[in-house]
């Protein structure tokens, strides 16, 4: 039997998403034993438990919460702000607002009253919820300030049942970092969890009786998903640290609360590796490990397999639409790509510009072109908050397009070739700053790289910034040498700065525009 789908996309096999659903609802009615452990909280350096939570205690928890806000009369789909630390309290209250059929706002507690007043502005929101951690905004904009004591009350209220919530009615906002210097807000449906099940299996192999560690903040979609929304949809156990994380502590962490999957960004596996005592008979129950937000180089997946005996399972994904490229217990890992699309996405590549049916057809394997996911797909955005125009720029017919350029190969496995807007132009040629970074990033001395365009007065060139490995001295020859072994003339850097450090967003990706010569 042949495949008649174009060879870039993946056959869609997901069932029709049911038309009434709630988020909260779903995630919680995996039908597990309600006194099966949902949520541990573990503080300190060793990971004492401190808090053990049991799918009846959360269920419990989520209806009062949702009970609370019900009783302030808001409209379906009224946008709630959450100042809520990494603690329990913030799935409590995130999922109590969706319950109620409201759309709560998970924001980074780094951001500062500056960021959150145009944040509110933007977003109508009716609600701010702030637990003292982090700051607040400073202009309300007409919202209703809650603070500890009334996260008390409304743990605290009579429960409410799961709103009857349609699977496109607004379930929760996320705001990019605003690079581009304003926030733009993510609305995500209802149906996003329903979305999210092929990553459950072709990423995560995930199974009722994992316990998940996510190393992140729940403020970010990729621990939002993966840390919250799939392990419960399942059954599984979530587990959240509180405090202060040494990154020499992770081994000790993850056998204390008996992980068996562990979820972060490559730079927190390269600092573990660097800084922790990890062999093949740490954490014994830890089956493997997840990572997404930025690139995995091929050197930093060698080197985990080598000192863990564990595999290292990647992802690419971005807010809109979270993880859809993945490789896992059933797509074996391809140093250097992210792996293939998950079974039940339609993934194409399609021309990097044009309209119209040629436009929208997907390129063969070996051809670049940008990455584009089908608009049927569940976990899609609803679409950039009030900002119709922006929506629209990124759709074309059938597809969305994601603003990353990548091409396929003959078995499928995706190459990520970076962001069309961080292409670079050398000698008239398109350059993806990617392909020039995992080529420096093999030689031995190089720690960290970034590379992007960089102009001295009418003369453009490709500028490296290399963080050396600990004791590396800086020496540009040496790395030259290395370049031109790996790339064209034309690709290969003409500048060279050594930086301590990259700048990175709060979700840990590079921020090129930041880097300045």
């Amino acid at each position: 039997m042949t495949n008649s789908c174009p060879p870039s996309v993946a056959p869609a096999v997901l069932d029709p998403v049911p038309a009434a659903f709630n988020l909260a609802r779903y995630c919680l009615g995996s039908g597990v034993g309600r006194e099966k452990p949902a949520l541990l909280v573990a503080e300190g350096p060793e990971g004492r438990i401190v808090e053990t939570w049991s799918y009846g205690d959360i269920e419990a928890a989520v209806a009062r919460v949702a009970g609370g806000f019900a009783a302030f009369g808001l409209e379906r789909g009224a946008r709630v702000l959450l100042r809520i630390g990494n603690t329990s309290t913030f799935p409590l209250v995130f999922f109590g607002a969706i319950a109620a059929g409201l759309a709560p706002i998970p924001t980074s507690i780094q951001l500062t009253a500056h960021e959150l007043n145009l944040i509110l502005a933007d977003s109508g929101a009716r609600i701010v919820v702030g637990d003292g951690s982090c700051a607040l905004p400073t202009e309300p904009h007409g919202a209703r300030m809650l603070g500890p004591a009334d996260i008390e009350r409304l743990l605290a209220a009579s429960p409410a049942g799961f709103a009857d919530t349609a699977a496109d009615d607004l379930a929760f906002l996320v705001y990019t970092s605003g690079t581009s210097g304003r926030p733009k807000g993510v609305a995500h449906a209802q149906r996003v969890a329903w979305g999210r099940r092929p990553m459950r299996e072709a990423w995560y192999g995930l199974k009722a009786d994992d316990r998940l560690f996510h190393a992140g903040a729940f403020n970010w979609t990729y621990t939002l998903g993966a840390g919250l929304m799939d392990p419960w949809s399942v059954g599984a156990t979530s587990i959240v640290h509180l405090g202060e994380r040494p990154v020499e502590a992770w081994p000790d962490l993850l056998e204390v609360t008996q992980a068996t999957l562990f979820a972060a960004v490559p730079s927190l596996y390269r600092r573990i590796l660097k800084y922790a005592a990890v062999t093949p008979a740490r954490f014994p129950v830890l089956r493997h490990g997840l990572t997404a937000g930025e690139a995995l180089k091929p050197t930093l997946h060698h080197d985990w397999i080598e000192a863990t005996g564990r595999q290292l399972y990647e992802a690419l994904g971005m807010s809109e639409i979270s993880t859809y490229i993945s490789s896992g217990p059933s797509v074996p890992t391809r140093p250097g790509s992210p792996g293939k699309p998950q079974a039940g996405r339609r993934i194409a590549i399609l021309p990097m510009e044009g309209q119209g049916p040629a436009a929208e057809e997907p390129l063969p394997a070996g051809e670049t072109g940008v990455i584009a996911v089908h608009r049927s797909d569940p976990g899609l955005m609803l679409g950039y908050w009030n900002l119709p125009a922006e929506t629209q720029a990124v759709m074309r017919g059938p597809w969305f397009l994601t603003g990353d350029l990548a091409h396929l190969d003959a078995d499928g496995y995706l190459w990520y070739e970076g962001r069309a807007d961080d292409q670079m132009n050398a000698f008239g040629y398109r350059v993806a700053p990617e392909e020039v970074e995992r080529a420096i990033a093999g030689h031995p001395d190089v720690a960290d790289v970034a590379v992007k365009e960089t102009r001295s007065g009418d003369v453009s060139v490709i500028t490296a910034f290399v963080v050396l490995q600990d004791g590396a001295a800086p020496e540009v020859a040496a790395l030259e040498a290395h370049a031109a072994a790996q790339l064209a003339d034309y690709k290969r850097p003409r500048a060279w700065i050594f930086v301590e450090s990259l700048p990175r967003t709060g979700s840990g990706k590079v921020l090129r525009r930041a880097l300045t010569a």
